[in-house]
């Protein structure tokens, strides 16, 4: 019972020399109080309310002009031997279970990797509903980034880091910037209740962590009254975010080849700058150094400090994969596909359109790609040394035969 007033315990959040009693002097509507992100709830289920209607109704038309159409693709051949094993053991068979296989079905190495491969296609997503995806997102970040910027850019701490620490704690909350955290928040709340529906991919638990973190983050910088570096962290975030989801788009279209490799160029450039050159140099700088002009060090401040240090490692490794895909792109080696020369058309369709799988997927795209390049090679080494082996031991037995007449 005494857990709860220990959490809230003011050397935990407040500086030292500053109660909860120096928080009073502000009126309860000009200070952040926990109970405010309750409303938090009712805004994420309207998000996915309205994320619903956006999806049916505003993407489609949009989708149809910009020319996404969902891929014709080849159905697998009935097989229920095959699809047994699909469905409950692996999507992905090894060659060990493609040996199993050739004995089971009597198909060939070559038939049943096509079956799987086709298999696989038919329960990918379809353009449509990435094309949704994207540009809900994409309108989402876009009407934050305006509202963002249009209630900090006249605010004295948007231009003098400074002043985000002046008299802090005890700062009055102004209700756009407080809109503006809920709003988040409640966006970030509706993409945790749709993870379980969107489109997964193969780091999906990585997504929920994030979701997760986010909120988690968004949540404790309101209680500690960090709202004016909050809002900055949250405009410079949205920024990059916008030509990302915007590029997505454009790739799904048909005829939007230019404008798609622009807008990831753009968004490369805004990337690196806002998460690797703004965000340290500014805000890190701000919330590490600037502020101890103001107070002492406090558990809340190292805390904070300590989550925007691992923020800024997961920028640093989204960089680095950004500035592979940019070195490929401008190489002009950015594959659709880099497992065979020898697939068919139906089979290069399995994976998306580059640089953004590799966006969405992080690393593990590439380990995966090269691990099936790999099986390939082997698989195709194995048959040629089985084929050589069978072919020599066949020409011995017809020696051995004109021998013994």
């Amino acid at each position: 019972m005494d857990l709860l007033p220990d959490f809230w315990k003011q050397d935990y959040w407040l500086p030292p020399g500053v109660t909860w009693k120096d928080m009073e002097q502000l009126a309860s509507s000009d200070r952040p109080q926990p109970q405010d992100l309750l409303i938090a709830l009712p805004l994420a289920l309207g998000f996915v309310a309205l994320r619903y209607v956006f999806e049916r109704f505003m993407a489609p038309p949009m989708g149809r002009y910009l020319g996404v159409k969902n891929r014709l693709q080849v159905a697998a051949a009935p097989s229920p031997q095959l699809e047994s094993f699909y469905t409950q053991r692996s999507r992905q068979p090894t060659q060990s279970d493609i040996v199993s296989l050739m004995l089971l079905c009597g198909k060939t190495q070559r038939q049943i990797e096509t079956w799987f491969r086709l298999r696989r296609n038919q329960d990918r997503p379809c353009q449509t509903k990435k094309f949704g995806e994207a540009a809900w997102r994409f309108f989402f970040y876009l009407t934050a980034f305006t509202a963002g910027l249009a209630c900090l850019i006249d605010r004295p701490w948007f231009w003098d880091h400074r002043e985000c620490w002046r008299q802090y704690p005890v700062q009055p909350m102004e209700r756009a910037h407080f809109w503006y955290y809920t709003l988040e928040l409640g966006f970030y709340g509706s993409l945790l209740l749709r993870i379980s529906v969107d489109i997964k991919r193969k780091d999906f638990k990585e997504q929920v962590i994030h979701h997760l973190a986010t909120i988690f983050l968004l949540s404790f910088s309101y209680c500690a009254n960090y709202i004016r570096i909050g809002t900055l962290v949250m405009l410079l975030h949205d920024s990059s975010d916008i030509l990302l989801e915007s590029a997505k788009m454009f790739n799904y279209g048909t005829g939007w080849r230019k404008t798609c490799d622009s807008l990831f160029v753009v968004f490369a450039v805004v990337f690196l700058v806002t998460r690797l050159v703004i965000f340290p140099s500014k805000i890190i700088r701000t919330t590490l150094l600037l502020s101890m002009e103001v107070f002492e060090p406090f558990a809340g401040y190292y805390f904070f400090n300590i989550l925007l240090m691992v923020l800024q490692a997961l920028h640093v490794f989204w960089a680095g994969l950004i500035l592979r895909m940019v070195y490929k792109f401008l190489k002009g080696k950015l594959e659709k596909d880099e497992r065979s020369d020898e697939e068919s058309e139906a089979e290069e369709e399995e994976e998306d359109k580059g640089w953004e799988e590799n966006i969405d997927q992080g690393g593990d795209y590439y380990w995966e790609r090269s691990k099936e390049t790999l099986n390939s090679k082997l698989s195709m080494l194995t048959n040629s040394c089985v084929l050589n082996n069978l072919t020599h031991h066949r020409s011995s037995v017809a020696d051995r035969m004109r021998k013994a007449q």
